[in-house]
């Protein structure tokens, strides 16, 4: 007896679901050598254009010549290095908050946060279109799990009635694949009716939403009160890479106590947290980053609607045009890479069966002129995908 995984890759083929790993062959921006072909690309998530930036390298440099490059041991044997502890007394400083505890990667966040918080006996509500690792981590902890629909209060609340234990309730900030945001008024009003716990995964938030970049929270004006924990990726539009975990200082050290993922993980080398350090200066500081990016989302709303397009309701740099069927959007994708843009194609199950789309993110780094270049090959080839659906 063996696995029959030949069967299984097969399979996923024939339903034209089978994934690629493009290779990049230069750095992040909007210009790009994908598999040796020079690209226009709109797929990244570096929204403020900082992946590549000449200060956050330098920033990197300097945090390797004076620190080294591996982080050498996990962050309670003697990983925890001076940049860590400077980066997350800034990210508390920036998101108004006691303490901030640093992760390695976004998925080890949300494992660690719902695993140390909740348990048998408890009981984790999250939003049906919630991040992979968020869904995870909730089937993981041991909890009982539900899940609500999306973005409905209401629905929240009839879960939150049956709910028995400490409870938590966890939801994206920017859904991924969508770009729209959480109701996190409405949602945090339902919880603390029930003196519930809000969890929010604002991974697409931090950057683009928020007048100086402090993510959907900032959005709102909600603070600790209503949002306890707080999590944030610095692999988007941070520029770097990593995490964090934002809240009070009980959270923090309970996480450092009982975050299997936290405890048992080699920290992120030193130099990235020099880097990180520098974006968030300039995340903070640059505000025309935001304003720029929010005119370049104005405008494709603007003429995608006069191509005909179907967008969902975002107003972030998350623009998915909703197609329905992955083998069109595989073609419309092509089309675009033949004239030389990338936009990557999202199918099931990344996304519910019959929403396939093409994911468009921009980036503070895109000019105008490129945005009317994608806008113009949309033009062209939207009719043919039309008429090879009628086909």
């Amino acid at each position: 007896m063996s696995f029959d995984l030949a069967s299984r890759l097969a399979a996923r083929r024939a339903e034209h679901l089978y994934r690629h790993r493009p290779l990049l062959e230069s750095p992040q921006g909007p210009e790009v050598v994908v598999d040796g072909t020079p690209l226009l690309a709109f797929c990244s998530n570096d929204y403020l254009g900082l992946a590549s930036h000449p200060e956050v390298i330098r920033a990197l440099q300097q945090g390797a010549e004076k620190w080294g490059v591996g982080g050498g041991a996990s962050h309670l044997v003697i990983g925890h290095s001076t940049p860590h502890h400077e980066l997350e007394e800034a990210l508390a400083e920036f998101t108004g908050r006691p303490r901030a505890l640093l992760f390695s990667t976004g998925y080890m966040a949300n494992l660690a946060a719902v695993t140390a918080l909740v348990g048998q006996g408890d009981a984790v509500l999250e939003d049906r279109l919630n991040h992979a690792s968020l869904l995870d981590a909730g089937l993981l902890s041991g909890a009982r799990f539900s899940r609500y629909l999306h973005n409905d209060p209401a629905s929240l609340a009839g879960r939150l009635d049956k709910a028995e234990g400490n409870t938590l309730v966890v939801t994206d900030g920017v859904f991924s694949m969508d770009g729209d945001l959480a109701d996190l008024p409405a949602l945090c009003a339902q919880a603390k009716r029930k003196g519930a716990w809000v969890m929010v995964d604002d991974a697409h938030g931090f950057g683009p939403l928020g007048a100086h970049g402090g993510g959907i929270v900032e959005h709102y004006g909600l603070g600790l009160d209503e949002v306890p924990v707080l999590v944030g990726t610095l692999g988007k539009a941070f520029g770097t890479a990593g995490a964090f975990v934002a809240g009070s200082e009980e959270l923090i050290e309970t996480l450092i106590q009982f975050a299997r993922p936290y405890i048992y993980t080699t920290s992120q080398p030193p130099a990235v947290a020099c880097a990180t350090l520098r974006s968030l200066q300039l995340l903070r500081t640059e505000d025309w980053r935001r304003e720029h990016l929010n005119n370049l989302i104005a405008r494709f709303r603007r003429g995608a609607a006069e191509i005909g397009l179907t967008l969902m309701d975002s107003p972030t740099p998350i623009q998915p045009i909703l197609i329905g069927d992955s083998e069109r959007a595989l073609r419309l994708s092509a089309l675009l890479k033949a004239r030389g843009i990338l936009v990557g194609a999202i199918r099931p199950p990344t996304v519910p069966a019959g929403s396939a789309r093409l994911r468009v993110t921009f980036s503070a780094a895109h000019s105008e002129a490129q945005l009317e270049r994608l806008l113009q090959a949309l033009a062209e080839c939207w009719p043919t995908v039309m008429e090879d659906s009628h086909a």
